[in-house]
């Protein structure tokens, strides 16, 4: 395609496209995920359902990636930067038929599930699971007499499989059983995601896990009545087979969410807990490993190097950033002026503090010092890092919608107790705009990559008040 010369205007209109929208025209399939979307297509080996959409942005969790709309048609469709910009634009619509891979089998049907072939024993399996992971023999011979775990014949892959209500396979996942190499797990091909590995017990607690061994794993450091309980692998962090689960069990009421202890399973346990929160499970706790997994926990106990957990640098410095504000008492007849210096001159921390003083002034006007500070606890609890994915110029674009917001119902000369209240969530929305702008800018590197440079480029805009 000839190159086009977008105008700023247009690029941000493409990259603002509401994607859910724009995919249903299209035929895609969409299902909803509480506050967000999940995008579901068929490729060569099976279906998924890994992509989230909400709004504009997206996130793909199995391969950590997300972005706007443009990021979205390149990384999905295949297309170039002009391409992508026009059918999001509405100039060009591409046949389906002619959609790259991905969208283009979207419509096949699911590959019949087969479970492999399994081998005459499990000695690579049991030796595996024993001694380079210190799984408990007993432990794995439970699930291999239930045929849950077993040894495939071709690869003598660990093959571990979720049943559905009736104790039919629907699912299963293979994971290597190589000391050597590199070592992969995959799912199998025509697998349905609602189910996975899995106990169940009359107890009305269900431990949710990432995958089978962090289960095992588990399950070996904590023995003492185990079978009692109920357990689940997701498979990464998909909420499907917990969801089925919960539905097909309703002993369960507690739901103890043991996602690894890295930022992936960080930014899990917010957005399950969303998810399940919308679904009617509010009795949601989080467990954590000591190290990254259960598994390296498991290793230590046993004497082997662990790998270490991995902090959430993003959510860390929020968190900081949001502890270190200091209430900066404002008039009102002020505050505009105030708000308005510090957004024009970068100073996000000041923004965010006459922003959170506003705030509490317009709650309760007799104790703003003990306001502001019940307001910074809720910045700090309140903050989930999975809907903080955006770059440095979209969150300075939501900043400068807040801001102007926030000016317009300042003008106000007069206003009821629920027109103070809704001010003071304004300014609140401010505050947390403001702080994440001034993390993001902690965030920055000082060195990027000529792909990432030419992303900022597109989606920047210049910030002004028209």
């Amino acid at each position: 395609m000839p190159y086009i010369p977008f105008t700023e205007e247009q690029k941000i209109a493409a990259n603002s496209v509401d994607l859910a929208d724009f995919l249903r025209l299209r035929g895609e399939k969409l299902e909803s995920a509480g506050r967000e979307h999940k995008l579901v297509y068929y490729d060569g080996s099976g279906k998924h359902d890994s992509i989230t959409i909400n709004g504009s942005r997206w996130f793909d969790h199995k391969n950590q990636v997300g972005g706007g709309a443009v990021r979205f048609m390149r990384y999905f469709y295949g297309m170039d930067f002009q391409t992508a910009v026009q059918e999001l634009l509405g100039r060009t619509v591409t046949p389906l038929s002619h959609s790259p891979p991905k969208a283009a089998v979207r419509e096949e049907k699911p590959k019949e599930f087969k479970l492999p072939e399994a081998n005459g024993n499990m000695h690579r399996v049991f030796a595996y699971l024993i001694k380079q992971r210190f799984i408990a023999p007993d432990i794995i011979s439970y699930f291999a007499k239930r045929h849950t775990l077993y040894e495939d014949k071709e690869h003598h892959n660990a093959v571990f499989v979720g049943i559905d209500e009736k104790g039919v396979p629907r699912q299963a996942s293979k994971r290597s059983t190589n000391s050597y190499g590199k070592s992969f797990r995959i799912t199998c091909e025509g697998s349905d995601t609602k189910y996975s590995f899995s106990h169940f017990g009359e107890s009305e607690k269900l431990f949710v896990f990432e995958a089978p061994i962090d289960m095992l794993s588990y399950l070996t450091l904590n023995p003492e009545n185990w079978q009692q309980h109920s357990y689940i692998a997701m498979n990464g962090v998909y909420e499907n087979a917990v969801l089925t689960a919960l539905k097909n069990h309703t002993n369960l009421n507690e739901i103890i969410l043991c996602v690894d202890n890295d930022e992936g399973g960080i930014e899990a346990v917010d957005r399950l807990k969303d998810i399940l929160g919308d679904n009617g499970y509010t009795d949601v706790k989080r467990l954590a490993p000591k190290f990254k997994d259960w598994n390296e926990d498991l290793k230590a106990q046993n004497g082997a190097e662990p790998l270490p957990a991995v902090p959430h640098k993003r959510k860390e410095k929020y968190l900081r950033q949001a502890e270190n504000l200091e209430y900066l008492k404002c008039r009102p007849d002020k505050l505009i002026s105030r708000i308005y210096a510090t957004f024009k001159n970068g100073q996000y921390k000041y923004l965010a503090e006459y922003a959170l003083a506003g705030s509490a002034f317009f709650i309760g006007k007799n104790s703003e010092n003990l306001m502001f500070e019940k307001l910074k606890f809720k910045l700090k609890d309140e903050y989930k890092p999975y809907t903080d994915k955006g770059k440095k110029a979209a969150k300075q674009r939501n900043l400068h919608d807040c801001v102007k917001a926030v000016m317009k119902d300042l003008r106000q000369t007069a206003r009821t107790r629920e027109q103070s209240v809704q001010t003071a969530k304004l300014l609140y929305q401010l505050a947390d705009c403001a702080v994440r702008c001034e993390t993001e800018q902690e965030m920055s590197a000082p060195v990027i990559s000529q792909e990432e440079a030419q992303e900022e480029i597109s989606e920047a805009i210049s910030f002004g008040f028209g």
